[in-house]
């Protein structure tokens, strides 16, 4: 499964549209590791349980949402985005969406 921010695939042609797809995940840190984001948030520097919260996230989310175009039998996924937003307090959304196609290969 191809899964690419483009629009088009080199040497492809997009054969057909299957629609838009999407794959999401809500994601929340217990309260100790929400404890340690915040003393690196007065000192500064990376805050890493949630930059490895948010990579686990959005790799939930796009194997999520190629899943969804699988099952309606495409080759790839083109213009792929992500979208994020919070849900409650402490938890918040990552959203991944694209477009679900059927590819033929170019002659040259």
């Amino acid at each position: 499964m191809i899964v690419t921010t483009t629009d088009y695939i080199p040497g492809c042609e997009v054969e057909e549209v299957l629609g838009v797809v999407f794959g999401n995940t809500v994601r929340a840190k217990h309260l100790g590791k929400d404890i340690l984001a915040g003393l690196k948030n007065i000192v500064g520097g990376e805050i890493e349980e949630y930059t490895e919260m948010l990579r686990d996230a959005r790799m939930e989310a796009l194997n999520r949402m190629a899943n969804e175009a699988k099952k309606l039998g495409a080759d790839a996924v083109i213009n792929v985005r992500f979208a994020t937003s919070q849900t409650m307090a402490g938890a918040a959304e990552l959203l991944a969406y694209g477009t679900a196609v059927k590819l033929r290969a170019v002659e040259k």
